[in-house]
């Protein structure tokens, strides 16, 4: 039986790129998508979670369950802490998208420069750091980096070109001051080839997430 995947969204804008990931890393799989583009919004208004942004992604996960998922996957680091909620009333696996490429910077280890445009995703990204590293047993050093203005001028004002240029200018201002950056919002994947030159490791997250999507079905088929 084809296995399924509920990909839970907190912006269009994610859609087509996650698409083509599982198409290219999961063709095995049927991937179903939720979205909600009220719970970014209700983040950055207040900071971070609100009891209701956190009751209906549970309320979006008990549907994607009821929906036969076999993998929920949540798309947005901004309500990732969200999900440490609902794997409590989900009998489904939740996984995260930057999970794995928490790991990997744990896994580099010594300074981690955290890089984001808000803060409502730049605090949960450096929390999972730390919890990683915690489990892991390791001691790492997270600097966070905000690149302040970006988001208003993309988001506001619809200026990609300068938002990309500011958050350029921060990672490679960061590069030779860190052992690894992390890119906090998945979106800013678009960046790596204007980054190629760069000798420190630069982490984003839909790539590795898609992939540990692929191994956390392949683990269900053999215990299947």
């Amino acid at each position: 039986m084809e296995k399924k995947v509920v990909v839970i969204h907190t912006s269009f804008v994610s859609v087509d790129d996650l698409k083509r990931l599982f198409e290219e890393f999961v063709p095995e799989a049927a991937a179903r998508h939720i979205v909600d583009d009220s719970l970014l919004p209700e983040v950055l208004l207040n900071g971070g979670l609100t009891k209701s942004v956190i009751r209906r992604f549970c309320a979006y996960a008990l549907e994607a369950e009821a929906m036969g998922a076999d993998i929920i996957f949540n798309q947005c680091s901004s309500v990732g802490e969200a999900v440490d909620v609902a794997r409590r009333i989900i009998g489904v696996p939740i996984l995260k998208v930057d999970e794995p490429m928490a790991e990997e910077a744990v896994r580099i280890g010594g300074q981690i420069s955290v890089v984001a445009t808000v803060a409502s995703t730049l605090g949960p990204s450096i929390r999972l750091i730390e919890r990683t590293a915690e489990k892991a047993g390791k001691n790492v050093e997270i600097k966070p980096c905000l690149v302040k203005g970006a988001f208003d001028i993309l988001y506001y004002q619809g200026d990609k070109e300068t938002h990309n240029r500011m958050v350029l200018d921060m990672i490679r201002s960061e590069a030779p001051e860190c052992d690894a950056i992390v890119l906090a919002q998945g979106s800013m994947i678009c960046l790596l080839p204007q980054i190629a030159d760069i000798q420190t490791p630069v982490l984003t997250s839909p790539k590795s997430g898609v992939r540990r999507v692929k191994e956390a079905l392949e683990s269900i088929g053999k215990k299947g």
